[in-house]
């Protein structure tokens, strides 16, 4: 019988963390990760149903934190909920049963990349990398860009705090591209 185990996006056991300077580069593997879209007039029930759920849905180009769940708006009607995987590695499962009929919910962790981006300023980095004006938007903004011809999922924590989502198929590339900038950035 096979012996299987999982691996990172990264080809690795373990998450990979890496140091350029001020910055410091961290694979999340702990995040389990979901779409919810609004089924054609449902709204209003995924509203009350998410509400009682505990899951947030935030207005557009918005990122919300909380307990379990934490979201960001993609489209309209439709977000990306995040969970710790340790207690949420079938998250779409949950939120099945949580939402009901009214969202169509996709299981999203193993389709995305999570890379936590820390330092003083992300700004240097940032704008080499993408079209975001990064000092200039609020904690808690989210938004899709392109980084590197990829497209990017960015949220904003902190003017030193970022999460990156981008597609697991090219998770190489896009921490080639997060090294390469951070070396001409710091």
């Amino acid at each position: 019988m096979a012996s299987l185990q999982p691996l990172t996006a990264l080809g690795k056991r373990e998450a990979t963390a890496v140091t350029h300077g001020p910055l410091t580069i961290t694979e999340r593997t702990d995040v389990a990760l979901a779409s919810v879209a609004a089924r054609k007039g449902r709204m209003a029930d995924l509203s009350a149903a998410a509400q009682k759920a505990g899951v947030p849905l935030p207005g557009p180009a918005t990122h919300q934190a909380g307990i379990p769940y934490s979201a960001f708006w993609v489209a309209p009607e439709m977000w990306f909920v995040e969970a710790p995987h340790a207690t949420h590695e079938l998250i779409a499962d949950l939120l099945k049963s949580a939402l009901g009929d009214a969202a169509s919910i996709t299981e999203q962790t193993d389709a995305w990349v999570a890379f936590d981006l820390a330092a003083t300023d992300l700004a240097p980095l940032l704008e080499r990398l993408c079209n975001v004006d990064f000092p200039a938007v609020p904690n808690g903004y989210a938004t899709r860009t392109v980084m590197e011809h990829l497209g990017v999922y960015l949220v904003k924590h902190g003017p030193g705090a970022a999460r990156l989502y981008g597609p697991r198929s090219s998770a190489e590339s896009l921490l080639h591209a997060l090294e390469t900038a951070a070396h001409s950035a710091f």
